[in-house]
């Protein structure tokens, strides 16, 4: 199969090399009020909740200690701070599924390839969900249920009233808007376009930018709770 590094590459060298539009760019005002979003999780202020059926949503206020590890996780990641990163991570973090991992690996992985901090800045901005081991997973699409559909041609929507188009063209007629729901590649991804050519949910096609999709099987991070500290236990993509 498809390895998902691989995916998750093209779609960002395709949204790279495409002319997407600017105001479907992530906002960094997002990223800078990753804290605050965390502590209306903990209950403080009720968080207001994007719009769509697999919008992030945050189920892991509740879980003692989890709220003060992802803000610490979120300063970490901000800061770009290998350091704090790596006293946040478990000896035997799990880094894929060819037996790699352990923190100087991790740390050999950041230095070599800045893509990495991209990943974790997107995934503390997704949610979280409680694992059902005690621990947490971000982001929270990981743990919901996509209904059978088949992860190597699924995508999240990752926005609110993404436009559709009606060709491969991003200036062609946008025919509607997707918020935060499940669509499937057609035809498989093609890395050079700026669109990717898509069936949304009703059944019907059309395009979407490329750095507007998200993979069902793209990066996820797994914490827990060891002896009274709370640690980062995997940070993989793939299947």
């Amino acid at each position: 199969m498809i390895k998902l590094r691989v995916l998750a590459t093209a779609i960002a060298a395709a949204a790279t090399l495409g002319a997407c539009s600017q105001e479907n760019a992530p906002s960094e005002a997002i990223r800078d009020a990753t804290d605050k979003v965390v502590e209306q999780a903990a209950g403080k202020q009720a968080p207001k909740l994007a719009k769509g059926p697999l919008a992030p949503r945050d189920d892991c206020g509740s879980i003692e200690g989890a709220t003060q590890f992802r803000q610490t996780l979120s300063r970490a990641v901000k800061a770009k701070d290998v350091d704090a990163l790596a006293a946040l991570v478990a000896p035997d973090v799990k880094l894929d599924f060819g037996g790699g991992g352990g923190t100087p690996e991790l740390r050999k992985r950041l230095a070599e390839n800045d893509v990495l901090w991209a990943e974790l800045a997107e995934l503390v901005d997704l949610g979280c969900a409680a694992s059902g081991d005690g621990g947490i997973v971000v982001p929270w699409l990981f743990e919901q249920d996509m209904g059978g559909r088949d992860p190597m041609v699924a995508m999240i929507v990752t926005g609110e009233d993404v436009p559709v188009h009606e060709t491969i063209d991003p200036a062609s007629p946008v025919t509607g808007t997707v918020s935060w729901d499940a669509v499937e590649l057609v035809g498989g991804l093609m890395p050079r376009a700026a669109l990717q050519h898509v069936k949304l949910a009703d059944g019907k096609t059309g395009y979407i930018a490329a750095d507007r999709l998200r993979s069902l099987l793209d990066y996820r991070l797994y914490a827990s709770s060891r002896d009274g500290k709370w640690s980062i236990t995997s940070f993989v993509a793939g299947d």
